[in-house]
């Protein structure tokens, strides 16, 4: 019975027969998971991982680009059972905070930029040059890298590497440290040298360039915008309609549903933290919501502004 975890049929070799999985409601709220005592993340993720064998109503992952534990439930109360198993059954002990918002960065405008990295350090010095020209693409589209170079400029098997460069940089943009999607860079001038040049010095300039062109380039921050259902009584509807708004919510319609109605919006992500519990409160514990993720959207300037002041802040601390 080691083996066995909810979900399992269990039955006789004479009659054999396999019950269809259960289905589980949609989580309908997250939290990020720390450690109360540094390094016990491995603990924590194994002890995931069998409450979940036992529980899979929640869903658990380590997330690389947020670099949290995310946990995922049916509510409030549902996460607080998943901490006390885990402190009772494993001795770990957890803080729960705001997941952190999986942001996008991209431009609106074009811009030409060059960067030469050059270093001496009393060997063999390096150096690099490059030229870019950058500008967005439509959304969707993703990353495009344009090889314009002519007359050996930059010797081809540099290439590559001036490539490589901007990728990495696009990993982690110079906003807010989020990804940056739905650009065009062309590679269209350098300079290299015979003796100094190599993969790293231009993977460096090509690295420095991407971030000095892009903050020419009228950056802007996207947010994940999802899609909501939410299902309250009539008595109610004027209530989580005002409250939708306030989150900076657009209802796209209501439908009734017996003595229910169904309330659908967008609301950005950002907006939605612990929102089931505040859902219940609003409602007298009669209201409940489902969501899914629909696209990204162009952050209001002056909330893009406090997610750029708290990045800069977090790296100066």
């Amino acid at each position: 019975m080691k083996s066995t975890k909810t979900g399992d049929t269990l039955c006789s070799k004479q009659m054999q027969i396999e019950i269809p999985p259960l289905e589980f409601p949609e989580t309908v709220m997250d939290v990020a998971v720390y450690p109360e005592q540094k390094g016990d993340e491995d603990k924590i993720m194994q002890g995931l991982f069998k409450i979940h064998e036992e529980d899979p109503s929640f869903k658990v992952r380590n997330d690389p680009e947020l670099k949290q534990i995310i946990l995922e439930g049916l509510g409030g109360f549902h996460i607080d059972v998943i901490v006390d198993r885990l402190k009772r059954k494993f001795d770990t002990n957890v803080v729960l905070k705001a997941p952190k918002i999986p942001y996008r960065e991209t431009i609106t405008g074009k811009a030409d930029e060059k960067y030469r990295y050059k270093k001496q350090t009393g060997g063999r010095g390096q150096y690099g040059e490059v030229y870019f020209r950058m500008e967005p693409t439509p959304r969707g589209e993703g990353f495009e890298f344009v090889n314009e170079i002519k007359g050996g400029v930059i010797p081809s098997r540099f290439i590559p590497a001036v490539e490589k460069g901007v990728n990495e940089a696009m990993v982690e943009g110079p906003l807010s440290k989020s990804k940056v999607i739905d650009i065009r860079v062309a590679l269209y001038y350098g300079s290299f040298h015979t003796v100094d040049s190599s993969e790293l010095a231009f993977k460096m300039a090509a690295s420095m360039c991407f971030k000095d062109c892009f903050l020419k380039s009228k950056p802007i921050l996207l947010e994940p915008i999802y899609n909501i259902e939410v299902k309250v009584p009539d008595a109610y509807t004027g209530d989580v309609m005002g409250d939708l708004s306030s989150r900076r919510g657009k209802i796209m319609g209501m439908e009734p549903s017996g003595v229910f109605q169904i309330v659908k919006a967008q609301v950005p992500l950002a907006e939605l933290y612990q929102y089931a519990t505040h859902l219940r409160s609003l409602t007298q514990g009669n209201g409940a919501y489902l969501r899914s993720f629909s696209h990204y959207e162009m952050m209001p300037p002056d909330s893009a502004q406090k997610v750029i002041e708290a990045t800069k802040k977090d790296e100066e601390e």
